[in-house]
């Protein structure tokens, strides 16, 4: 056994929600090896006291847009389009390969200290995201999002569109890295960026290779009349009559879904992915968590980018999701802390098609998991560890962040990440390549 923590109050999330106080968990190599009250009868390499901690799996984001961290703050107040058209697109079309990592550096960087383990990206430059994955050590689903507008379409074929050939070599390097660490999935920026003649080749393919598919749908009423005004389908409904939606398909947003809406995409198996603190920051309609359960989904949690949000602080997620739901629906106990939980560990791990291996501790899955502080003054007195994870904890209170049983964040300190350096390239070059003045013609 290589690590074992002992001492720790561990929230399996398993089946039964078993928690174990003063409890031990074992690592060997990439996997648990052990689990228990007492302590194991071998003898570990390395033990890990971690009375006053909780232990548990690590947080799943399941959207967002990492390199984007740059523009964190840069645009604020304005509604989601204003806030595209003017805040975000000036600036990612100035966006190349090296400002990039720098931004999927930092905001790997604030995923692991966190406590986030695994994460999707639905953004550009994926070669470079997938390559700094790999470095850092964080599990994540690699989506670039391809589009095709109306006047492009008559000429677009998917065998050799040239980012549609991209897409395809990405998948072909990159799904399966290191055990599965980095998946590729298919991407959508959504229906309003879209053509059948895109959805119906990307979507075979998906099929094909066995890739889930990321997607925005239906964030807004707006986006959904929009579309019945020039289809006579909802978003959703256009996109499963062109086969989109299978079990593997991740839709974020989901605020502005028609109730027959719910049901389709109930008996297609698909995940939605609540962005709560997103949507409330642009005014947008919360997802209806509890119908959308009720529907059949898995419903998953993510933070969309820095940009929109300011934080990945999948714990302030979690509060906001919660508390968004028992106001949508005016009953206090709609959304439960054990539910909240699940939507950022077990759902996310089933939406990410990572349920076998990570998600929730127990022996054989792997070590994905994160040591949370219980002895800050804002998490004592502790009647209840599920209620104050969901409603006490912040992200700065993760002690330590491991995945696949190496230790990325403990101590202060990132072992795979020079954050001095990050910084450094951020104010030489990031910062310049987006924000400097145009030059004068």
């Amino acid at each position: 056994m290589d690590i074992l923590f002992s001492g720790a109050t561990i929230v399996t999330m398993d089946q039964g929600m078993q928690i174990l106080f003063s409890g031990y968990l074992g690592v060997t190599g990439e996997k648990i090896a052990y689990l228990g009250q007492e302590p194991p009868k071998d003898t570990p390499e390395k033990i890990i006291d971690a009375t006053g901690m909780v232990l548990m799996p690590g947080l799943i984001n399941c959207h967002t847009h990492l390199a984007t961290g740059l523009l964190r703050g840069a645009a604020e107040d304005m509604g989601q389009a204003q806030w595209l058209e003017d805040g975000v697109f000036p600036r990612t079309d100035r966006l190349d390969a090296r400002a990039a990592r720098a931004g999927v550096l930092l905001s790997l960087a604030e995923c692991i200290r966190f406590g986030v383990t695994s994460v999707s990206d639905l953004y550009g430059f994926a070669q470079v995201t997938a390559e700094t994955v790999a470095e850092v050590g964080l599990k994540a689903n690699i989506a670039p999002p391809l589009s095709l507008f109306a006047h492009e379409s008559e000429e677009f074929d998917f065998e050799t569109d040239p980012a549609c050939q991209a897409f395809r070599a990405l998948a072909e390097k990159w799904n399966g890295y290191d055990n599965g660490r980095i998946r590729i999935d298919a991407g959508l920026d959504g229906e309003y960026t879209g053509s059948y003649r895109l959805w119906e080749p990307l979507a075979a393919y998906a099929r094909e290779k066995n890739l889930g598919i990321q997607l925005h749908l239906a964030e807004s009423r707006a986006e959904a009349e929009s579309c019945l005004d020039r289809t006579g389908l909802t978003p959703a409904q256009l996109l499963d009559c062109h086969g989109v939606f299978f079990p593997g398909a991740c839709a974020a947003g989901c605020g502005g879904l028609e109730p027959e809406d719910l049901a389709l995409l109930g008996r297609r198996g698909i995940s939605a992915v609540c962005c709560p603190v997103s949507n409330l920051k642009f005014a947008l309609p919360p997802a209806p968590v509890t119908e959308l359960v009720k529907a059949g989904m898995n419903v998953a949690l993510g933070t969309d980018s820095a940009a929109a949000n300011n934080t990945l602080d999948m714990f302030e997620e979690m509060k906001a999701v919660a508390l968004a739901e028992k106001r949508r629906t005016g009953h206090p106990a709609a959304l439960p802390a054990e539910a909240t939980l699940m939507m950022a560990t077990v759902c996310g791990a089933r939406a990410q098609g990572r349920q076998a291996q990570c998600g929730m501790l127990k022996v054989g899955m792997d070590a994905d998991l994160i040591l949370v502080d219980f002895t800050a003054p804002h998490l004592m007195p502790c009647h209840n560890v599920l209620s104050s994870l969901v409603y006490a904890a912040r992200g700065s209170d993760v002690a330590l962040t491991m995945v696949q049983g190496k230790i990325l964040y403990a101590g202060g300190k990132f072992t795979t990440i020079q954050l001095d350096q990050v910084v450094k390239e951020l104010a030489g070059y990031a910062m310049e390549k987006l924000f400097a003045p145009a030059p004068e013609n």
